[in-house]
């Protein structure tokens, strides 16, 4: 009755925004960077950075992805390091995946490793990939094409999967 109290309201709920969406058509050069939700439709020359991550089957980003959730429907080209990845069927991944979680797809491409790392996003753009030329090519004469390193050749054993530890053969 005597109290001087005074009745507060809540901290208004911080509003969720929409999501950025980068629409079919559009060519972006450069990197991109949300804290938010962000929809890939295009093609992106450069790093992508978001809180929530979403690329569609048409897209293609040529760069470093980094975000705390990632589902990949269309093409990457760079290393992905996420919190949690899901690779769609129609997904292809050139580059190496950092993750926390990994869910794969069948019919989801990828050429590269895949990690395990408890804190994936942590330095993340530290290291930029280069295109590296072969000495060779570098002192090889403008008449005269490169030649490629000479490869030692190595037979491979006959090998029945079966025998490998922890493979079965499948049998119908």
């Amino acid at each position: 009755m005597f109290s001087n109290s005074k009745k507060t309201n809540p901290p208004a709920a911080a509003k969720q925004q929409p999501p950025s969406i980068l629409s079919a058509g559009l060519t972006v050069n450069g990197d991109l960077n949300s804290e938010g939700e962000m929809q890939i439709d295009c093609l992106v020359n450069g790093d992508v950075t978001a809180g929530r991550l979403a690329i569609g089957e048409n897209a293609k980003v040529i760069g470093e992805v980094v975000a705390e959730h990632v589902l990949i429907r269309g093409e990457v080209v760079g290393r992905i390091r996420a919190k949690s990845v899901e690779l769609d069927k129609s997904a292809k991944v050139r580059g190496d995946i950092w993750h926390e979680l990994l869910s794969i797809a069948a019919g989801a491409k990828i050429e590269g490793l895949c990690k395990f790392a408890e804190n994936p996003r942590e330095g993340a753009g530290t290291t930029k990939l280069s295109v590296v030329q072969l000495p060779e090519a570098v002192d090889a004469p403008a008449d005269k094409p490169a030649q490629k390193p000479h490869k030692t050749s190595q037979t491979a054993a006959a090998t029945d999967i079966g025998s490998l530890p922890g493979l079965a053969r499948a049998t119908s």
